[in-house]
C-alpha cells in the first residue's frame, strides 16, 4: 500500500468508541430511555457515562430480508457519521430503531427524518 488512503478506508468508518456494541446498552435504552419518533424511525435515548454520544441501529425482520435490513442500517449509520453537528450531541446512548416503511423510503427522506430527530436532541441538551 502506498502512503495514501484509498476510498472506503477505515478512516471513513464510525469510530468504535462512537458505536453501541453491548446488548445490555441496547436493552437499557429500550427499557429506561426516552423515545422520540419520526416518520420512518424511532430513537431510544439514554444518558451515558462515556462523555460522548454513542449510536446503534436496530431493524426487525418486518423491515425486510437480511440484505434490505443491512442496507437501511448502513445508510442510517452513514447519515449519522456525516452529520456535521453530531459532536454537539450530549453524552447519550442512541438506538435508532427502523420502522418497516423505511425499507422503501428514499435516502433523502431517511436523512431528513434522522437529522430532525438528532437536531431535537442537540436543542434539548442546550436547555
Amino acid at each position: 500500500m502506498t502512503g495514501e488512503e484509498e476510498p472506503g478506508s477505515r478512516d471513513e468508518l464510525l469510530p468504535r468508541a462512537d458505536r453501541l456494541r453491548k446488548s445490555g446498552d441496547y436493552r437499557r435504552c429500550y427499557r429506561e430511555g426516552r423515545r422520540c419518533s419520526g416518520r420512518f424511525l424511532r430513537l431510544f435515548v439514554h444518558p451515558n457515562e462515556e462523555g460522548r454520544p454513542r449510536v446503534g441501529v436496530t431493524a426487525s425482520r418486518k423491515v425486510g430480508g437480511s440484505v434490505v435490513r443491512h442496507r437501511v442500517k448502513r445508510r442510517l449509520r452513514e447519515i449519522y457519521r456525516r452529520w456535521p453537528r453530531r459532536h454537539e450531541l450530549p453524552p447519550l446512548d442512541i438506538v435508532i430503531h427502523v420502522h418497516p416503511t423505511a425499507a422503501l423510503t428514499p435516502f433523502s427522506h431517511l436523512e431528513e427524518d434522522l437529522v430532525r430527530l438528532l437536531s431535537e436532541l442537540v436543542q434539548g441538551g442546550r436547555r
